[in-house]
């Protein structure tokens, strides 16, 4: 199989989109899947207004039909509601080419929360672009229940994973600073759709632990003194500083799943969050975490969960259940592409 990506983040952007399609890329090619990925890299680029760390392409439509041409792939998925995926989504649509999308990010609330543009008027937008194609990946019922509400089809089912043997409650944590306990711990870009605030605002014992940077990085730093700022950690560094704290808190509202939440719980963390999508669907009823309306409550109950229920709910995600799911959804979108032309015929 020859499997084309179009995705407007990409390395070395860091995020859950990021990690998550570079997991797939390469639970994908051990499998023996041909892969050619359509990324910012192959375009000129510039920074995005208020947010200068993600860069925005320009993509040039001779470049992705010659991508087209030459690799001549068998599926086409577009990953991103960006430049790139609006190209991509185009050329397809001029070609007659079956392909599937993804839904990663709630762009409406996230915009909203910069400027006033109407919720609707955002979701009508991308409405038009998912509708377009044969399949949108989502990873929660959740998710999947607000986008059909919305108008949304063809929704598909698309869970995340973790790689168990890198966060594992055997991490390392001797080198690790000895924090005054307990350690609450979050991890997520420091922007204002992350929440993060709402974390550091609560009154709690111990020491409060940030990893992550941002455009609020700055605020928050000055707002919120006594709090521990770790910055950007590599991927190799997070497993020990989850193993160290004792709670993850997850302060946001608008994450369609939250891989952090998965990566902590696999090292043995509890997960204190509010009742949203993503935690609830993550979370859930397992035990390994507690949600509901007051975060401070939340985060001091969870002192109380057993690190072993944690770990043992983490078991049920991997990237490999992931890329089954992902492999049969592509699957239904080119089974529903013949039944069309069978129709037309």
């Amino acid at each position: 199989m020859k499997l084309l990506i179009a995705t407007d983040a990409w390395s070395p952007q860091v995020n859950g989109v990021v990690k998550t399609l570079g997991s797939l890329v390469a639970e994908l090619r051990r499998r023996g899947v041909e892969i050619c990925v359509i990324s910012p890299d192959d375009f000129p680029t510039m920074p995005l207004p208020t947010y200068h760390e993600i860069k925005l392409a320009w993509p040039w439509p001779s470049v992705i039909r010659e991508r087209l041409i030459q690799f001549r792939p068998d599926h086409i998925h577009i990953a991103t509601e960006g430049p790139i995926g609006w190209a991509m989504r185009h050329a397809c649509l001029h070609d007659g080419r079956v392909f599937t999308t993804s839904y990663h990010t709630r762009f409406p609330e996230y915009l909203l929360a910069r400027a006033p543009i109407p919720l609707d008027v955002s979701y009508a937008a991308l409405r038009g672009f998912h509708n377009a194609g044969h399949g949108v990946m989502v990873s929660t019922r959740s998710i999947e229940n607000d986008l059909a509400a919305r108008g949304f089809t063809n929704l598909m089912r698309w869970g995340r994973g973790v790689d168990l043997g890198r966060f594992s409650p055997d991490a390392p944590t001797d080198a690790l600073p000895h924090w005054p306990r307990p350690v609450f711990l979050t991890v997520g870009r420091l922007a204002p759709e992350k929440n993060i605030d709402a974390f550091l605002a609560l009154d709690l014992p111990g020491t409060k632990v940030v990893i992550g940077d941002g455009p609020s990085a700055g605020e928050l730093r000055e707002r919120h003194r006594q709090a521990v700022f770790l910055g950007q950690r590599g991927h190799d560094e997070l497993p020990s500083l989850y193993a160290h704290a004792d709670v993850f808190v997850f302060p946001s509202l608008t994450d369609t799943f939250g891989l952090v939440l998965i990566e902590a719980m696999a090292c043995g963390l509890p997960v204190a969050a509010f009742d949203v999508a993503g935690p609830r669907d993550v979370i859930g009823n397992s035990g390994a975490g507690v949600l509901g309306p007051d975060l401070r409550a939340n985060a001091l109950a969870a002192l109380r969960i057993r690190r072993e229920i944690c770990r043992e709910h983490a078991l049920g995600f991997t990237w490999e259940k992931s890329a089954d799911e992902f492999l049969a959804n592509v699957e239904a979108a080119q089974h529903a592409r013949r039944r069309e032309l069978e129709s037309a015929a």
